[in-house]
């Protein structure tokens, strides 16, 4: 089963949390958990804008499009739907054997 990708930020959103940490004197370790994002990631982030290299950050990241961000979520829940089928087979099967 394929993974919905984690960590895939926009540019922007690399420049804000910079931001809040340059600017408005935040912690990486407060900035992190406000933005829900790995301190490593924020510290790296920071430690690339102070060397003027934020932009190159990501380069090279795959994007997934909406089609197949969906196709994992169907896959998903078909593999979750499976499992309660089995379940309810297994539970039905048991319960027909004690009403004989």
């Amino acid at each position: 089963m394929e993974r919905i990708p984690r960590g895939v930020y926009t540019p922007e959103f690399r420049a804000e949390a910079v931001k809040l940490v340059e600017t408005e004197g935040l912690s990486i370790d407060r900035a992190a958990k406000r933005l829900s994002v790995p301190k490593s990631s924020l510290s790296n982030w920071v430690r690339k804008a102070q060397a003027g290299k934020l932009t190159r950050v990501g380069k090279g990241q795959w994007l997934p499009s909406e089609l197949e961000l969906e196709l994992v979520r169907t896959r998903k829940e078909l593999a979750e739907v499976k499992l309660e089928r089995d379940l309810l087979r297994k539970c039905a099967a048991y319960f027909a054997k004690e009403s004989r």
